[in-house]
């Protein structure tokens, strides 16, 4: 069993578990549920970077294990971040749905809800803790899934992130209803990365999808080489989150988009 199959058979005895102790009616209750959202896609029309919180990950379980995303978020707040990604996956990532409200609370910013999500019920969690846009993995949804969801989605005011890993996956997977389509540039099977393989798929994109580089970005010339290429989104965590000062970091990042 691999390490993503690891994890979708974790989060189906997780989302079962939270079904029956907090009911689709009660967060349509929750005081987030009726927040208009905000869009990312309008964020990074014009290019920028989607600062992630981000604790751990299965290939590095310790990144900033300690960190408050309160005090996370404000500094991206104040190295204008354009989008921030928070990680709510718990037993992989360390974060939590906790972390994406207490991100709400400190930025207007567009918020990611970050996770695996497979099941309507975390559409409608992502709302009603604060979320503006979903990410989905195609590597784990069939089409059928993302088409679904992204209409899900959509109904709810919420932007849709897909994810795919490589050119079998956007062909069989990438569909038009999607507002943003990222390539993660890290294999999550192997862990390898391969920064070729963004300007492989970015020819195959939709005019009208926001193209987001994510993963194995680690230096400003990684974030200019995939800019020139026509990435408008960048999707950064263990970078920043590494960085003695994340704002200063995210200034000079900025500069790209100028």
């Amino acid at each position: 069993m691999n390490i993503l199959e690891q994890i979708m058979k974790q989060k189906a005895v997780e989302v079962s578990a939270k079904k029956e102790a907090v009911p689709f009616e009660v967060l349509k209750e929750l005081a987030f549920f009726q927040r208009p959202t905000v869009s990312a896609r309008e964020a990074l029309i014009r290019g920028g970077i989607i600062a992630e919180h981000k604790r751990k990950s299965p290939s590095k379980p310790s990144i900033q294990p300690q960190s408050k995303v309160q005090e996370v978020v404000q500094l991206y707040d104040r190295g204008d971040a354009a989008v921030m990604s928070i990680l709510t996956d718990t037993v992989y990532f360390g974060g939590s749905l906790d972390d994406l409200l207490i991100a709400r609370t400190a930025t207007e910013k567009p918020l990611l809800r970050k996770d695996f999500i497979y099941d309507s019920y975390q559409v409608y969690e992502a709302k009603a803790y604060g979320a503006d846009l979903i990410l989905l993995i195609a590597a784990v949804l069939s089409r059928e899934q993302i088409e679904a969801l992204t209409d899900l989605a959509h109904q709810l005011g919420l932007e849709v992130l897909l994810e795919v890993h490589s050119k079998k996956e956007l062909e069989a997977k990438g569909t038009d209803t999607v507002d943003l389509l990222g390539v993660n540039h890290r294999d999550l099977k192997t862990f390898k990365v391969d920064l070729d393989l963004g300007a492989a798929l970015l020819p195959l994109m939709r005019n009208h999808q926001i193209p987001v580089a994510e993963s194995g970005l680690q230096s400003f010339d990684d974030i200019q080489k995939l800019h020139n290429l026509g990435f408008k989104g960048f999707l950064i965590g263990e970078y920043l989150m590494k960085e003695a000062d994340p704002s200063a970091t995210l200034q000079h990042l900025n500069t790209l988009f100028a």
